[in-house]
């Protein structure tokens, strides 16, 4: 997409990048100025030399997707620095790993190739690049065929990508670092706060939901069964 080509664009054929229904409003709360300031100084078309360096930094990446409807799903994925990865300055890929079996993600895309990524440093620069973008659906196979992404290029320890997700990048631009708190990292199994609760258990207790009230009351009171 050219950098100043309109998703929406506007009735009066300003051509500015953006949704028609974000110029609306810029004009209605009298931000367009600001707005223009932002999208003729940090929106571009392409990754630029930074923002595939800051790319091949990041260990982990927020991915927005939505199915024909516009029902929206946004998921998480991480791996070693980098397992996103830059194949060229207009285009990335991601590996899948096997999961839950849902592929809430992946059925998204089949539906509607519009993605969104939001990487966001937490630990160092302290700040955001968002990356929107078509994607398209690789199998391993093809990613290492076509792109070298090879079984030994793979980015997790001891598992292998199922398929990639490609994506063309229409538009990148900055989240600054306002807000963003600052983290420290941490090995895993070291010590965390209190928990009520094992993470890898049903956390957030929908599995109870089907129980009879009264074995609920007695799970919650600690009582056993019977």
């Amino acid at each position: 997409m050219d950098q100043h080509t309109p998703r929406g664009g506007l009735d009066d054929g300003e051509h500015l990048p953006g949704s028609r229904g974000e110029h609306v409003l810029q004009l209605l709360f009298a931000t367009r100025d600001r707005a223009s300031r932002f999208y003729e100084r940090q929106v571009t078309d392409r990754l630029t030399p930074q923002m595939r360096e800051f790319v091949a930094r990041q260990e982990m990446v927020f991915v927005g997707t939505a199915d024909a409807s516009g029902n929206c799903d946004t998921t998480f994925r991480a791996g070693p620095p980098g397992f996103v990865r830059v194949l060229d300055d207009t285009t990335l890929a991601y590996p899948e790993f096997r999961g839950n079996g849902v592929l809430a993600s992946l059925g998204n895309i089949m539906e509607n190739p519009h993605l969104s990524l939001l990487f966001v440093d937490f630990f160092e620069d302290l700040v955001g690049l968002h990356v929107n973008g078509s994607a398209t659906i690789v199998t391993a196979y093809d990613a290492a065929r076509r792109h070298g992404l090879a079984d030994e290029d793979m980015t997790a320890p001891g598992r292998r990508a199922e398929r990639w997700v490609r994506i063309e990048v229409e538009e990148a631009y900055i989240h600054c670092s306002k807000h963003i708190p600052l983290l420290t990292r941490q090995e895993r199994g070291g010590q965390r706060g209190p928990r009520r609760r094992p993470s890898g258990e049903d956390h957030f207790g929908v599995g109870r939901l089907g129980e009879r009230p009264a074995e609920r009351e007695r799970e919650e009171a600690g009582k056993p069964a019977g």
